[in-house]
């Protein structure tokens, strides 16, 4: 299959069909993409949103971002075993669990703190920006927009658990975490 050509007249949904992973990259270098202030339609084509954002990036360097947020992407996650085993060297990690109040108190994984707004002032105000942060969520779409937003705020090593406590309960061999039913 022939790489699809970014070009100013390409649209959104073009571009994010031929890159699914370009939302986080566009997101990361220029926010854009997201939250709701900063999204895009998928009609615009890439010059119109180089315009909107008031992107000073040539076509050709936003062209570049785009191919290569798939490495963004995959710098966002950690896999359950890597987690479990961070856990098990007792590296220094913050866990955040980004689902609603409800969700977390039917279950969520030790030492993780809920995500609530004033947390995130303090993250974003206070924590050291090279603190190392895993959020969580159930199927780990959650959790992965708030690692890329974390990340795109000055948190380097924000990530995400891939497959969220899905993934965490398969590797753990059972139901560690209850999640609740029909959420997925």
């Amino acid at each position: 299959m022939a790489e699809f050509e970014i070009a100013a007249k390409s649209t959104m949904e073009e571009v994010l069909q031929a890159y699914p992973s370009a939302k986080v990259g566009l997101f990361q270098r220029y926010h854009v993409g997201g939250c709701q202030s900063c999204s895009s339609k998928p009609t615009e084509t890439i010059e119109e949103v180089r315009k909107n954002f008031d992107i000073q990036d040539s076509l050709e360097e936003m062209a570049k971002v785009i191919r290569g947020s798939a490495d963004v992407f995959t710098s966002l996650h950690v896999s359950a075993p890597d987690l479990a085993a961070a856990f098990r060297a007792e590296e220094k990690l913050h866990l955040l669990d980004v689902r609603t109040r409800a969700e977390y108190e039917i279950g969520h994984l030790a030492d993780a703190q809920l995500v609530t707004v004033e947390l995130t002032f303090e993250i974003l105000d206070s924590w050291p920006k090279d603190s190392r942060v895993v959020f969580t969520s159930n199927d780990g779409r959650r959790s992965l927009d708030k690692a890329s937003y974390f990340r795109a705020y000055g948190l380097p090593n924000a990530r995400s658990l891939t497959g969220g406590l899905v993934a965490w309960n398969a590797e753990a061999g059972h139901h560690s975490v209850p999640l609740p039913v029909g959420e997925l």
